[in-house]
């Protein structure tokens, strides 16, 4: 078993070598950060009030079961779908815009404050200066921390986006009390610049509100920059991804809310004889160490439960290191040798 599993191992390691695996920056190093992702699977449709109705009430929902289904912690992050608030009526950008001010952010803003969450809330958003297909991170103290505005709105055959939008110029990541957060709109995860932008700002979990329901480019993403990722949308699904691609939960029925807890200090461990499958983590620290394994990618996730330890220093207590770290190193020796190579005599003929 041990000289058959071996190369195994290493050749899959190698696989994941390459571009799409940037520079290896560890999350197992903090105490845990455990969180609570609320997002919804709602068509929203009618007049204003009633889309601010349906989504306070979706918001009040997720409330709920968080408290159900994790006692002890409450709501962290709720998430909506792309055009979630606009103006019933109008065909244009600017028919179908509304302001942030007022009535909006004063509703948003007491629903965020009741259950103490942070909100995603996409809409057509009217500016002084312009009207985006906007995505507006709300805090818990119910102040605007931020907006996304989507980079890639769609166009029509005269160059019109969306209907009169202005495309979004940055991918900012937002500073959230549970981590850095990143977020992008439906059309924007067909560009691999979208994500790249995001990781490379640090962004430990990515919101993907949307009129699509896509999962393979999100869980394809989610995998080769090792973060989460959580999307919302009107029809099929909305899901939470997690640093191995996976589908991790998902919600199929709509109007349905989901809510799933994550833990944004993990490690990522490939097979090895050592974790014999996420087993000698619990044999050594009983359920002060968490985790789910995947026989089927020879990989798990795992994460500490002890605020006083953090996932990595378990790791290294076992002598193991994450994979990533595997990925860098087989790749700097690939490099060395073949640069050895070259500064060696010609073989004789």
């Amino acid at each position: 078993m041990k000289s058959r599993r071996l190369p195994l191992v290493w050749i899959c390691v190698c696989l994941l070598a390459g571009p799409a695996w940037a520079a290896f920056a560890s999350r197992a190093n903090t105490p845990p950060r455990k969180m609570v992702i609320g997002t919804a699977l709602v068509d929203f449709s009618g007049p204003l009030a009633k889309r601010l109705q349906v989504a306070g009430q979706l918001v009040d929902d997720a409330a709920r079961a968080t408290a159900g289904q994790y006692p002890g912690h409450g709501l962290d992050l709720m998430v909506f779908p792309e055009f979630a608030l606009a103006n019933e009526t109008g065909v244009t950008a600017a028919e179908r815009a509304v302001s942030l001010d007022g009535p909006v952010l004063d509703f948003l803003g007491a629903k965020a404050r009741e259950h103490r969450t942070w909100i995603i809330m996409p809409m057509t958003l009217r500016e002084p200066d312009r009207i985006s297909n906007a995505a507006v991170l709300i805090n818990r103290a119910g102040a605007v921390a931020g907006i996304f505005r989507k980079m890639h709105p769609i166009a029509d055959d005269k160059g019109v986006f969306e209907g009169g939008v202005s495309p979004g110029t940055s991918y900012p990541v937002f500073d959230c009390d549970f981590g850095r957060l990143g977020i992008m709109i439906c059309w924007d995860m067909s560009y691999d610049e979208s994500w790249d932008a995001l990781a490379a700002a640090g962004a430990e979990l990515i919101a993907l509100p949307s009129a699509s329901p896509q999962t393979l480019q999100p869980s394809a993403q989610a995998l080769r920059h090792r973060t989460y990722v959580v999307t919302s949308a009107p029809k099929d699904n909305a899901t939470v991804f997690d640093p191995l691609g996976r589908t991790v939960a998902q919600v199929l029925q709509k109007p349905g809310v989901l809510v799933h807890q994550i833990d944004l200090s993990y490690a990522i461990l490939h097979w090895s004889e050592t974790l014999q499958e996420g087993r000698a983590l619990t044999k050594r620290f009983g359920n002060k160490a968490g985790g789910t394994y995947s026989t089927r990618e020879d990989t798990g996730i795992f994460w500490s439960n002890d605020p006083q330890q953090s996932i990595g220093s378990m790791v290294r207590e076992l002598g193991l290191r994450e994979m990533p770290e595997y990925v860098e190193a087989i790749d700097a020796a690939v490099k060395r040798f073949h640069a050895g190579a070259k500064d060696q005599p010609s073989a004789a003929k």
